[in-house]
């Protein structure tokens, strides 16, 4: 029964195409909403820009993640893209050891004031937002687990189920699925470890965006952060 119709195949000219295809729209709007002038000022990491500036750095690892890969040394087979950098604007970007060094300059500090920008920015995308955006900002905080193949990097923990790995902090704003602050912590740690201190913070920035009523959710794990929390 089946009966394939007659099929001509003709060669044609060579095309640059890539799998994640909204990556040229990404950077369009990283431009629009002018994220290179937040992040270089958050977080002035280099005395000298030569070439790279700390966006470019930023914006190389997480387009990478975007285009599936899963760590520093996939960036090679961007760098080998012609398609890719095309998508992203770039002559060139950052090899992965050029990556990794970037990284090592962070302390936890750069890392809040990173992450501080990102949020500064997403209260100037709200702003668009209809007026009942703001009646009442949910701020959900929860750990979750990211298990890794090595025993022996640093930080690294084995959880109540095994697994060697990590267990981020995560506090998002529930209206629209941003993570505001995700907070690296070992895979044994408790799920409400250090996130009163992440949830005033994004507490404060939602205020200061402008929204009328703020509720904090969570699991049971963090019947003591509610007990701060009505302390206050």
């Amino acid at each position: 029964m089946i009966r394939p119709s007659a099929i001509k195949y003709e060669l044609a000219d060579k095309q640059q195409a890539i799998a994640a295809g909204g990556i040229g729209t990404l950077m369009q709007l990283a431009k629009t909403i002018e994220l290179r002038k937040e992040i270089n000022a958050a977080i002035p990491l280099f005395k000298l820009h030569l070439p790279y500036d700390e966006t470019d750095h930023v914006l190389n690892i997480a387009m990478n993640l975007i285009a599936g890969g899963k760590c520093l040394e996939h960036l090679e087979d961007r760098r080998c893209d012609e398609a890719y950098l095309n998508a992203m604007g770039a002559e060139r970007i950052p090899d992965p050891t050029t990556a990794g060094d970037f990284c090592r300059r962070f302390s936890e500090d750069s890392i809040l004031q990173l992450m501080s920008a990102f949020n500064r920015i997403r209260e100037r995308v709200w702003k668009q937002q209809p007026d009942e955006f703001f009646d009442c900002a949910v701020i959900e905080g929860d750990g979750t687990q990211v298990e890794t193949t090595g025993e022996k990097k640093q930080g690294i923990g084995i959880n109540y189920k095994g697994q060697w790995g990590y267990h981020p902090l995560i506090i998002t704003l529930a209206n629209t699925r941003e993570p505001l602050f995700i907070v690296n912590r070992s895979g044994n740690r408790p799920s409400h470890e250090h996130s009163a201190f992440f949830f005033d913070l994004a507490v404060d920035r939602c205020r200061k965006a402008g929204f009328r009523k703020v509720l904090l959710r969570g699991d049971t794990d963090y019947n003591k952060v509610a007990t701060y929390a009505q302390a206050l």
